[in-house]
């Protein structure tokens, strides 16, 4: 009975103070999580237990799509693997690999376990962006558009069109998708 006892003690243990982030969550609902995820997110778990996952994404349709993508993953294969951008508690977007299993197959996010790992590549262009786009590229990344950036910054759309051009062009990027990914990898 003693080892029983020190054995849970131990597991539990080794799952708060595991080095990478882990969450279970029940029907999308984080049920536990231990601290490297509640340092990732930038969260007190009690501020976290019993709230929907969608808490950490970017937005609504972010968390639908790929729930949508993950579930049929699981219900075939019981794990997937996928690279998403996810939200702390300051708003911030990053870039991270996410790991899940589900623990019942018939039903996959009615109890699953998932790790999540901030992806983090140097800073190595954003030398070469001035102060005005490296600030105009953290709103890119969160997803405003150049209407929204220009009201927050007070200045013309326009203007917040000519520093994006300038910024895709430093980065070497064709779309907008490379341009978020990137500037993403520069915020890290």
């Amino acid at each position: 009975m003693n080892a029983t006892v020190l054995g849970r003690d131990l597991l539990q243990v080794a799952f708060e103070h595991a080095p990478c982030a882990i969450v279970v969550t029940r029907n999308r609902r984080v049920l536990e999580c231990n601290h490297a995820f509640c340092d990732l997110f930038g969260y007190e778990k009690q501020k976290l237990i019993g709230q929907l996952m969608l808490k950490l994404y970017p937005s609504y349709a972010d968390f639908k799509s790929i729930g949508d993508l993950r579930y049929k993953d699981l219900l075939q294969n019981k794990k997937c693997i996928d690279e998403r951008f996810m939200r702390n508690s300051r708003g911030e977007v990053f870039w991270t690999k996410t790991i899940g299993n589900t623990l019942t197959p018939d039903a996959p996010f009615e109890l699953a376990v998932w790790s999540f790992m901030k992806i983090n590549v140097g800073r190595d262009k954003s030398n070469d962006l001035t102060m005005r786009e490296l600030e105009v590229s953290s709103y890119i990344a969160n997803g405003h558009t150049c209407k929204e950036i220009g009201r927050m910054l007070h200045i013309s759309h326009r203007t917040v069109e000519a520093h994006r051009a300038k910024i895709m062009k430093k980065l070497g990027c064709r779309n907008t998708a490379e341009l978020v990914s990137k500037i993403i990898q520069l915020e890290d």
